[in-house]
């Protein structure tokens, strides 16, 4: 697939312009309308996470996706190694039981889960409820995973979601990046969403800042 960078980077441009500068750094997200799309259909809605080429922390360190590692044996201190922001034994699981409140501050508060094979039937009656229905539920590593490289995946990556709207949409980036590096994630996320539905599905694309318009991109491939 050929795609027009220049028309990604005048639009990334166009859109940072537009925005009122505010005393936060502000997202750059990606909108991305389907026609021909249904998504009542199950087969048509998708969840999926994709590591960027320029991953967001790098260049603004508070928008790096948070990480909690829910398990047992070896994997707790490979979590440990690999500086994961939470981790939740067995024992830690179980005080969450009968407690929405806190186990809807973990959703809030965490953007990825990974856990081992043996708590997932607890952490499906624990936690389920509240991450299932928000697209969290964990990642499953076997205690022979590497630890260190799927969280240091995850850090670099986004989720990419559609569930009752024929859209989706992503933060690609934040506003002090530069817009190129920005665009290679664009086409980094575009890439993958054509792994679930057809090039001519997409209707239109977008991108925005936070608190700015959306501005579209004219021409996302190129002939």
């Amino acid at each position: 697939m050929s795609y027009n960078l220049e028309a990604i980077i005048k639009a990334i441009d166009e859109a940072k312009s537009k925005a009122k500068k505010r005393r936060f750094v502000q997202s750059v997200d990606l909108i991305v309308k389907f026609r021909d799309f249904d998504p009542k259909k199950p087969e048509n809605r998708f969840n999926i996470v994709i590591p960027l080429p320029n991953p967001i922390g790098k260049y603004y360190p508070p928008k790096t996706p948070k990480i909690c590692v829910i398990a047992t044996g070896a994997v707790v201190l490979a979590a440990k190694e690999a500086k994961a922001d939470l981790i939740l034994t067995r024992e830690d699981l179980e005080k969450f039981a009968g407690n929405k409140k806190e186990v809807r501050k973990l959703a809030k508060t965490y953007d990825f889960f990974i856990a081992t094979p043996d708590l997932m039937p607890l952490i499906g009656r624990i936690m389920g409820p509240i991450l299932g229905p928000r697209g969290k539920m964990p990642e499953v590593v076997p205690p022979t995973a590497d630890v260190k490289a799927v969280i240091e995946r995850l850090r670099r990556s986004v989720r990419v979601r559609v569930r009752d709207q024929p859209q989706a949409m992503t933060k690609v980036g934040v506003e002090i990046m530069e817009s190129k590096l920005i665009a290679e994630n664009i086409v980094a996320v575009i890439e993958e969403v054509l792994k679930k539905v057809q090039k001519h599905q997409i209707e239109i694309a977008r991108v925005k800042l936070t608190m700015g318009p959306a501005v579209e991109i004219p021409e996302l491939f190129k002939e």
